[in-house]
Parts: C-alpha cells; sequence; structure tokens
C-alpha cells in the first residue's frame, strides 16, 4: 500500500513538472504579443474603492495619475468612512498632480457583505464618462496601461477588459514570500488556462467596461453578496454573448502581508474563492505542486533513488519556471531560495481549503456558502 502512495505521488509529481515546463514557455508566448493600440481616445473614469492605508498606497495613485492618454480622465475615488487613513494618501496626490481630475466620495451606505461593491455603488452616480474603468487600490501600472486597456476594449465583441498582475512586495520576508504565490503559481495558472481555454479569468486588479454593458448586467447591485465579484461580473458579461478579453501585459499588485499569520489568511481566502468558482478545477490544480509531492514520494519510498531524483526535477522544473517567468514579466532575479519554500506553504494551504468555508476579508469574517455568496459570521471588525 505504501509502495503503490509511493508511486503515485511520483506520477502526480511527474505531471506537476510537465505543467511547470510547459507553463513556463506559455507565460512567455503570452507576453510576447503585442497589445491592441487604441483607434480613439474616449473620455474615462478611473473608479478606486479606498479603504486605509498601505505603504505603497500614494505611488500606487499616482501611477494612474502618469498615463501616456490623451483623452480625459476622471478620477473616483471612494471610502465609507471620513476618517479613512486613505484620504491623506488622496490629499498628497492632488498635490502632486494639481490638474488631475479627482472627486471623492465618503459615503458609509452598505447594500451586502461585499463592502468593496457597497463602496463602487456609492461612487458610480458620481462617474461622468461612459467608459469606466475599476482598479483596485493595491495596484499599480505602466504609463501606457490605460493606452492598451482602451485598445482591448475597442477590439470586436469586447465587453470587457481585465489584467493579470504580478506581485510586487514590500520590505520584508513574508511580502516577498507572498510574491512567490502571484509570480509563480498564479499568474502561470491563469496563462496556461487561457492557453487551453480553461480558464475564464476576471479579476478586480482592472474590470474596464462600457457603462451600456453594466447597465445590460444589472448594474453592480447583483453582486453584493459574492465573494469573488469580480470572476461573477465577467460570468454576467460573458453571458451577454460579449468578449472578457486579457491584454498582453501584467499590473503590478502590492504584496503587503507583514507576518506569517496574515499571509495564510490572504492566501486561504483566495484558495476558497477558487474552490467556490471551479471545485473541480481547484481539486485538479494539486498537480501543479511537483515539490511537495515529489517528497512525499521520496519519504514513503524510504529515499529510493528515483524519488530523490523526482524531488531535484521538481525543484529545476519549478526554478525554470521563475527563470521563464521572470524574463517575460522583465524582473530581475532574487530570491531563488524563497521558491521550495512557498511551495510547501502553497501546498499546506490547498490542503487547509477543503476545511472550512469560512474567510477573512478586509477585517471581517465571512461564511461562504456552495454558490459563493457571503454572510458575515460577527459584526466588529477583527
Amino acid at each position: 500500500m505504501i509502495a503503490a502512495l509511493a508511486w503515485l505521488c511520483g506520477a502526480a509529481a511527474c505531471f506537476g513538472i510537465g505543467y511547470a515546463l510547459s507553463s513556463g514557455v506559455m507565460v512567455g508566448r503570452f507576453f510576447s504579443r503585442g497589445a491592441a493600440q487604441p483607434v480613439s481616445f474616449p473620455p474615462v473614469t478611473i473608479v478606486k474603492p479606498l479603504h486605509g492605508s498601505e505603504r505603497s498606497l500614494l505611488d500606487n495613485l499616482s501611477s494612474f495619475c502618469e498615463q501616456n492618454y490623451p483623452g480625459a480622465v476622471q478620477f473616483l475615488f471612494g471610502v465609507h468612512d471620513s476618517a479613512d487613513a486613505a484620504l491623506s494618501a488622496v490629499d498628497d496626490l492632488r498635490r502632486l498632480h494639481p490638474a488631475a481630475s479627482i472627486s471623492v466620495i465618503v459615503d458609509a451606505r452598505l447594500y451586502g457583505p461585499n463592502r468593496k461593491i457597497s463602496n463602487i455603488l456609492n461612487m458610480l452616480p458620481h462617474a461622468r464618462h461612459e467608459i469606466l474603468v475599476f482598479a483596485d487600490s493595491d495596484v499599480c501600472v505602466k504609463p501606457d496601461y490605460l493606452r492598451n486597456v482602451i485598445g482591448a476594449l475597442q477590439t470586436p465583441d469586447v465587453g470587457l477588459v481585465t489584467c493579470l498582475y504580478r506581485g510586487a512586495p514590500d520590505p520584508g520576508f513574508w511580502p516577498r514570500l507572498s510574491a512567490k504565490a502571484t509570480n509563480y503559481h498564479f499568474l502561470p495558472g491563469v496563462v496556461t488556462g487561457l492557453a487551453l481555454g480553461l480558464a475564464r479569468p476576471c479579476f478586480g486588479q482592472t474590470i474596464a467596461m462600457r457603462r451600456d454593458t453594466l447597465d445590460r448586467i444589472g448594474g453592480l447591485m447583483p453582486f453584493v453578496h459574492h465573494l469573488a465579484e469580480d470572476h461573477a461580473i465577467g460570468e454576467a458579461v460573458r453571458m451577454l454573448g460579449e468578449k472578457v478579453v486579457v491584454p498582453p501585459f501584467a499590473v503590478a499588485h502590492a504584496c503587503v502581508e507583514t507576518s506569517a499569520r496574515k499571509l495564510f489568511a490572504h492566501e486561504l481566502r483566495w484558495s476558497r474563492t477558487i474552490r467556490r468558482i471551479d471545485p473541480l478545477g481547484h481539486f485538479g490544480s494539486a498537480l501543479t505542486h511537483p515539490v511537495p509531492f515529489a517528497s512525499m514520494a521520496a519519504a514513503l519510498s524510504h529515499g529510493a533513488i528515483w524519488a530523490c531524483s523526482l524531488v531535484l526535477a521538481a525543484v529545476g522544473a519549478r526554478v525554470a519556471l521563475k527563470l521563464l517567468t521572470d524574463r517575460a514579466l522583465d524582473q530581475p532575479l532574487r530570491d531563488l531560495w524563497l521558491l521550495p519554500l512557498w511551495d510547501v506553504v502553497a501546498f499546506a494551504i490547498f490542503v487547509a481549503s477543503f476545511f472550512s468555508s469560512r474567510v477573512i476579508w478586509r477585517g471581517f469574517t465571512f461564511n461562504v456558502d456552495g454558490d459563493g455568496m457571503l454572510s458575515p459570521v460577527q459584526d466588529e471588525p477583527r
């Protein structure tokens, strides 16, 4: 029995090794494509819900004000509380970019447990333009971001544009470990899923759409109970018969987890979100963890040569994926030693995702039902 389990783990490791190598190639091909360029530059409203201050918040917001985009741009920021620390960064943003059209909405109304969607609903009546770009506060973009997003939105039959994202860690050990999750598990997984026609992504880091499209999916009110509201919005647009596209560039997502507990909670929420969205795909993603499976094969086979060789091959495949991804994203090679450590942590989080449906989001605790709907466990923030 133990020998059979060792061979089963070895087979899973072999699949994972093949996946790591092939996904690295696919990432390179994806980002080598040219982005569609706009045929016109319509006015745009950038909608940013804010909650609390983060180390890089001002830099992230400033990157949206430094766009190589000749059309008019309105910046719409929203908070639930007039004492929210994020408003200090908006004040600094106004001083840095006095010509920018910046509006701030302070509105405490909630329409459901998804506080982010409630925040956006409070902002939308103040949006002046027909093109809406929703973007999370922890996102940093390059100067050609808006030009590329609008170019993709103007291609035929496209109803929504979303963007891949890479991890941009704050200083410290845990943010750097968090970035490994984004860059070498999440991003290659999405690219591979897109290449194979298996992924149907939509990410809150960027959701660009026309107001008419938003109206036709019923606005945002239907999503106030969703944990993965971004995914649900993408599915609603697809049900209209319109495409959701992912252009060949990545925005930067701030990795700010400052402790093991915060990192584990964040990744566990993401893992349980995926389990609710795509249960079979989430279960199958176990095979994308070659290092843990190879290690289990080595332990169960009492250090057999074939199993120990698999461990080396698995680590080598993951290193190759990192090198290929770093080259595609044009980012420096560093923290190579953290990769095997993250692989073990990631597998532990994957296993833990099956044992509860409780998540912590912005300091609030929720249960998630089988349809991905949120119900609050407690009213007081943690």
